[in-house]
């Protein structure tokens, strides 16, 4: 379903959740003041091509400081397992919004209190999606929130306030990654907020903690935004696409290791991957690293591989770093299995108990 007509449905959801409000009569605590699913009609000028049908109702969907959780009870309508964070001292009730409306509305999402601005672990391992709108800003850590988020998760809307210009109306400089700290109550006489980024403060901290931004848009004061004031204020909405782990596109086959924390794999001398993709010619894009250590041991390492049986034409690494091994590749099935092997890896020992080839940091075939 395109976004659009998402939008229309969230706006009938919209009056179930009230009229489900009001069924409650008076509850004793004041509800969340604004409307979360407004965020939808962001969305809408955010998407652009294919993303515009991104939501899909299906799999596990993650809403971060959900306050009354009008998002999460939708998206679970849609069809998501859908889970809803918060946490009291944050929320605008004590979240105490949130699991009466729950129970109103005869709902089965789960509820967990977090506190993601100290060390957290999420209720559940893996995400499909993430909502994370307007909550970077508050975070005094937001780059171990948004790594933690890169590891669970495959896609992410995000939402924060950017600024073009100081609080004193000079320009921030164009192309330069900024951000500025807020003083105690120097923005809505609210100590919550820390950190406002420019925009490529905040596409180089995104790109730093493992994310790629596939959609943006920029709302508000688009011109003349500042981190202070109330009439200049500029939002940023990303569509991201997690690449903590690089290889989430592919079948992984025998001989990985796990994750390293910047999402690249060490391999065993022998490894494989399975892709799936249209026939004809195509091209085979492995990015690759060779360790010194691997240099140091082992001298030159020989990579041979083949696709679907077929031999493709070996490379030699003899020397560490970054390396590209591109092969053209001709099928006639829709399915390729890439297997790898090489003449020498590190053998296991006491420091490191895996049997280590290289590490493979992105495969790619188009």
């Amino acid at each position: 379903m395109d976004i659009a007509a998402l939008v229309k449905e969230a706006a009938h959801f919209a009056e179930r959740t009230r009229r489900a409000k009001q069924s409650l009569g008076n509850v004793g605590f004041e509800w969340y003041p604004y409307d979360t699913l407004s965020a939808l009609g962001h969305l809408e000028k955010l998407l652009t091509g294919a993303n515009r049908g991104l939501l899909d109702g299906r799999g596990r969907v993650l809403d971060m400081g959900s306050q009354d959780g009008e998002l999460a009870f939708f998206l679970e309508s849609l069809g998501y397992q859908a889970v809803a964070v918060d946490h009291p001292a944050y929320n605008h009730n004590g979240m105490r919004g949130v699991r009466a409306l729950k129970a109103a509305l005869g709902s089965a999402v789960e509820i967990h209190e977090l506190d993601v601005d100290r060390p957290f672990a999420l209720p559940h391992d893996t995400y499909d999606l993430v909502f994370f709108l307007g909550i970077l800003y508050h975070l005094r850590n937001p780059f171990y929130v948004l790594e933690e988020l890169a590891r669970r998760t495959t896609r992410c809307f995000l939402s924060t306030r950017v600024a073009r210009c100081f609080p004193d109306g000079s320009a921030m400089p164009a192309n330069v990654a900024l951000a500025y700290l807020l003083g105690e109550e120097e923005l809505n006489q609210d100590n919550s907020n820390y950190f406002i980024f420019s925009e490529p403060g905040l596409r180089v901290m995104l790109d730093r903690a493992h994310w790629k931004i596939r959609d943006y848009v920029g709302l508000g004061d688009t011109s003349r935004s500042d981190p202070v004031r109330a009439d200049r204020d500029e939002r940023a909405f990303c569509l991201l696409e997690s690449r903590y782990d690089r290889l989430a596109n592919l079948e992984l086959l025998a001989g990985w290791h796990d994750s390293e924390e910047t999402g690249w794999r060490w391999t065993e001398r022998e490894f494989g991957v399975r892709v799936r993709g249209g026939m004809g010619r195509r091209v085979l894009t492995m990015k690759l690293y060779v360790a010194e250590e691997s240099v140091r041991r082992l001298s030159a390492i020989t990579l041979h591989a083949t696709v679907n049986g077929v031999a493709l034409q070996p490379a030699v690494y003899d020397t560490a770093g970054m390396e590209s091994y591109v092969r053209e590749l001709e099928s006639e099935s829709g399915e390729l299995e890439l297997h790898f092997s090489l003449d020498k890896a590190l053998a296991p020992e006491g420091s490191d108990s895996r049997e280590r080839g290289i590490i493979v940091a992105s495969i790619h075939v188009a």
